[in-house]
């Protein structure tokens, strides 16, 4: 599978290649001095045509997860072994489709939007063979949502509010809001359901869940195996087993798969020579930066808005991602609920961002601090070459940029509340995939003040968010637009670069058809051997 480059200016994009030449020489010498020092197993088996049939789906991974906790299942590398393959939540949303589906709720329904009654399945046991009821549904709300166990999805998902939980019988669930909330079945598609015993204080290394496949180890560093429940309520997955590695080059996994070493390999592109076992796939990723307004110089919006002029984002999508991406203008792309079609990215101006960084400065703006611009190692192909791009162009309009390559424990750090404090100003590179399909997920964690994943915010813009939020139909989908346009107009908390597509590399021997999904949910249950 090969891709096309989208339409443009030529004379601007061979101009973009040029200005890029020096980062991406050195970002290719890099790659290649860490493949050669990668071995490869059966090199010979070209195309993955000839690996041999296995009861073990070989799935290689961009890096290790740094938890399997349920209830951080809405990070990336969590969720991808998780959510709807050892774990499940009580709703789950179609990809495809953008419906909510049954999973352990059969139906749902409310008179007011603020209070939800959920019908539980009946006949499901988790992996430790006890039966899954309403109290388990309902302590799973209560720990990842209304404790102090701080987890993930309760910023993410649904702020500091908490939800009233009662139990009406074995399988009955009301779930009421602190007020009216006309998505709260697509919030609780974020929750993994975990037993009623899993601990309230304490997060989980090993879950257990009521999945297709129970975990079976985790032997950190090297790989983590799964197995097919035998007690699953649901249909047996083809696979009897699967085994996750993980490997931070995308030619390495690419060549995993090409050599029938693997039979999935995750978050490649085109460039890591996968060749016709490369399968695109729309991911609804958004790449950005964010910029913290505590230190100077981002606590000054002209040099906020400096650095949506100093990056050339045509050409960083025409030469490094080979016109596959689209320009981003906001946090979401088509398709979200909320999204703005009549926003534009901000256009490439040197000279423009230059002047604003001098303005500044000679109002006692401090434009010479040192800026940490934080950037995941593996997050997503050509990550590295894409950082030195940036440090380069920030640079280049005058400001001090020092790029931090850092694992993913470390970068959550910056990523989520509370940020680290004994640092300069930080430019913070954000991966955002809303797969909800509405942006309420964006903009409560990306845009309140005390947005989980946001820096700053306005009183003015807390209140548009608010109201959006209770609002449906088409005055939602015009909320959420004010609130884009407004971002980009009174606050310049980020400079959006691209909204990306995805690809898989999958062996001739795997039946899949990868989704909008896959990279947040890899769900192994949907994957069967080619017939």
């Amino acid at each position: 599978m090969t891709f096309e480059p989208t339409s443009g200016s030529s004379e601007k994009t061979g101009s973009a290649k040029r200005r890029l030449a020096l980062a991406l020489t050195s970002a290719a010498v890099g790659s290649t001095m860490l493949l050669s020092g990668c071995a490869v197993a059966n090199s010979e088996n070209a195309e993955g045509s000839t690996a041999e049939a296995s009861d073990t789906l070989r799935v290689v991974l961009q890096q290790e997860p740094p938890t399997l906790e349920p209830c951080e299942s809405n990070l990336t590398s969590t969720g991808v072994i998780d959510r709807s393959t050892i774990t499940e939540p009580l709703v789950e949303r179609n990809p495809s489709t953008g419906e909510l589906e049954p999973k352990l709720a059969t139906e749902w329904s409310s008179e007011d939007d603020t209070t939800w009654t959920f019908k539980l399945r009946e006949g499901v046991t988790f992996h430790d063979g006890s039966d899954f009821t309403a109290e388990d549904a309902a302590h799973t709300i209560e720990r990842a949502v209304n404790s102090q166990l701080g987890c993930n999805v309760e910023g993410y998902v649904f702020g500091d509010d908490d939800l009233t939980v009662e139990v009406v019988d074995d399988t009955t669930l009301s779930v009421t809001a602190v007020g009216p909330d006309p998505i709260l079945p697509l919030r609780l598609s974020f929750l993994e359901v975990v037993p009623s015993e899993t601990s309230d204080t304490e997060k989980v290394r090993e879950p257990i869940g009521t999945g297709p496949y129970k975990l079976d180890e985790w032997q950190a560093g090297q790989k983590i195996t799964v197995s097919a429940y035998d007690g699953y309520w649901g249909e047996a997955p083809a696979f009897p087993k699967a085994e996750y590695q993980w490997r931070a080059e995308g030619t390495v996994r690419a060549a995993m798969v090409t050599s029938g070493e693997a039979d999935i390999a995750m978050g490649l592109s085109p460039e890591d020579n996968i060749g016709d076992l490369g399968v695109p796939y729309p991911n609804n990723e958004t790449v950005a930066l964010r910029m913290h307004t505590d230190k100077p110089p981002f606590n000054d919006i002209r040099v906020r808005q400096a650095v949506n002029y100093a990056i050339d984002k045509e050409g960083i999508v025409a030469s490094l991602y080979g016109g596959r991406e689209k320009v981003a203008a906001q946090l979401v792309p088509e398709g979200i609920v909320g999204h703005n079609a009549g926003l534009e990215g901000w256009p490439f101006d040197l000279e423009q961002a230059k002047s604003l960084v001098a303005e500044a400065q000679a109002d006692g703006v401090d434009t010479s601090a040192p800026i940490s611009l934080i950037v995941r190692n593996a997050q997503f192909p050509k990550i590295q070459e894409l950082g030195q791009v940036l440090q380069e162009q920030l640079k280049q309009a005058g400001l001090n940029v020092e790029l931090k390559m850092l694992e993913t424990s470390q970068h959550l750090q910056y990523q989520v509340r509370p940020f680290v404090e004994d640092e300069g100003a930080i430019l913070h590179m954000t991966q955002h995939g809303n797969q909800a399909g509405d942006a309420a997920f964006t903009v409560d964690q990306y845009m309140l003040t005390d947005g989980a994943q946001s820096a700053f915010g306005t009183p003015e813009l807390d209140a548009m968010i608010q109201e959006a939020n209770a609002a449906t139909g088409d005055e939602r989908q015009s909320a959420f637009e004010e609130i884009f346009a407004y971002q980009n107009e009174e606050v310049v908390q980020f400079a959006h670069i691209m909204h990306q597509t995805g690809m898989i590399g999958k062996a001739e021997t795997i039946d899949y058809e990868p989704n909008s999904s896959t990279g947040d949910e890899l769900r192994l249950a949907e994957i069967k051997p080619a017939q």
